[in-house]
């Protein structure tokens, strides 16, 4: 396999200002404004085959798009070595490339020159552009009238229309609506197909697992994990459980870490199927739940809540213990641990799991945990929702639920063999 796409020891850097700038100060002789180095992205090394699709993964701020827009041209390395090899297609931020007072028509016609095409090439194909895009009606309109989803849609049907070797995609896809984005999925398979090369950035798993057969996780600037979609799935979710509101400050939870929230500490947390400790159970396995907590004060049979919930935040699932059950009282200094058994019968996603420890009644909370552990279950192909109800769809004796084919495979490998 020929690489297309090579990253050598590549960093960005940029400078913070540690006081804002007066022109006063700036005068003064010796006087410069303060400033600290910060690295957005440091030693990344890795390569991309050609026809290759890989997904990057990475909590907000990691690096991600500022890594695309060096591969893009946009922004130079501030150390290392980038080789890409063919045309780029790079789709990283809505209306980037659109000149606010051209028509849609004129934006056409400048960013498929600008992308290699000729003026006799953007015109064969310019009526396949604007009915992709779905903006016949508007093509003439002054872009600056556009909404973002009118600005992706045009942006994203040039791009893929300019037969590009490598395509560089960011978030811009969550901007349009569900039908357009399964016709940018498709257009993309068709693509990598074709043998285009894909680098593709979300915070979607679901668009991961399903157009990228490798991904790659960028963590604090640095490249975390490199490998199986599936497998860098994982670790991401494995590094949000351990602490959702700074993820920049990583420290793994372990059995002498104690977060004290007044009557009761947290010691341990641990998610685990019947293969071990896991952060990306299979639909349907038995998963424990176990959290460790130590009493800092008497407290009579406390009450428990096991809570699933969202990464939107929105409530899953709540099972508590009997309000009011007299089971046995703890002395300050004493330990447990809360053991919840479930089966991951939950929807596609990505879930918290979280346990709230109150007096015997209910009425006192003693510890809510907002932290918990994170886990993330794949949704069964052509599944949506918050419960997977194991539905199949058939008509004429046909079952036409059967979405494996939609899966890219590694190339070589048939997509009957890939999983449903």
């Amino acid at each position: 396999m020929t690489a297309v796409i090579e990253l050598d020891g590549v960093g960005k850097r940029y400078w913070q200002l540690q006081e804002q700038a007066m022109l006063l100060k700036s005068l003064i002789p010796g006087r410069g404004t303060k400033k600290v180095e910060r690295w957005a992205l440091r030693d990344i090394n890795f390569s991309v085959n050609a026809g290759e699709t890989v997904g990057i993964l990475g909590h907000n701020g990691a690096g991600k798009t500022t890594l695309l827009r060096m591969l893009a041209g946009v922004s130079r390395p501030s150390e290392g070595r980038i080789r890409i090899a063919g045309r780029i297609a790079p789709l990283i931020s809505v209306g980037v490339g659109f000149h606010q007072e051209m028509s849609g028509r004129e934006n056409v016609l400048v960013n498929g020159m600008l992308l290699g095409l000729s003026r006799r090439q953007i015109d064969a194909r310019f009526d396949e552009i604007v009915a992709f895009a779905e903006l016949t009606e508007f093509i003439d309109t002054p872009v600056k009238f556009y909404s973002s989803g009118m600005f992706m849609r045009l942006g994203f049907s040039v791009a893929v229309h300019v037969d590009p070797e490598v395509m560089l995609v960011d978030e811009v896809l969550a901007v349009g609506d569900v039908a357009f984005q399964l016709k940018c999925f498709d257009r993309m398979r068709h693509l990598q197909s074709q043998g285009t090369t894909i680098l593709f950035v979300s915070h979607s798993m679901h668009a991961i697992r399903l157009l990228c057969p490798r991904a790659v996780l960028i963590r604090k600037g640095r490249l975390e994990f490199d490998g199986s979609a599936e497998a860098a799935i994982a670790r991401h979710h494995e590094l949000l459980s351990v602490d959702p509101r700074d993820l920049t400050e990583v420290a793994e939870v372990t059995t002498s870490d104690e977060r004290s929230n007044g009557s009761v500490s947290i010691t341990s947390r641990l998610l685990e199927s019947a293969d071990g400790p896991t952060h990306h159970p299979a639909p349907g396995d038995l998963v424990r739940y176990r959290v460790g907590l130590r009493f800092n004060r008497p407290v009579d049979s406390p009450h428990f809540v096991f809570h699933v919930t969202s990464e939107q935040g929105i409530p899953c699932y709540s099972m508590q213990t009997r309000i009011g059950q007299d089971w046995r009282r703890f002395a300050a200094g004493d330990e447990t641990e809360i053991d919840v058994s479930f089966h991951a019968r939950l929807g596609g996603g990505t879930y918290r799991l979280t346990v709230t420890v109150a007096d015997r009644f209910g009425r006192d909370v003693l510890l809510n945990d907002p932290t918990g552990v994170v886990m993330y279950l794949a949704p069964r192909l052509g599944s949506g929702g918050f419960a997977d109800l194991e539905a199949d769809i058939s008509a004429s004796d046909t079952d036409l639920t059967q979405h494996a084919p939609l899966l890219i495979a590694s190339r070589g490998e048939p997509p009957e063999m890939l999983p449903r």
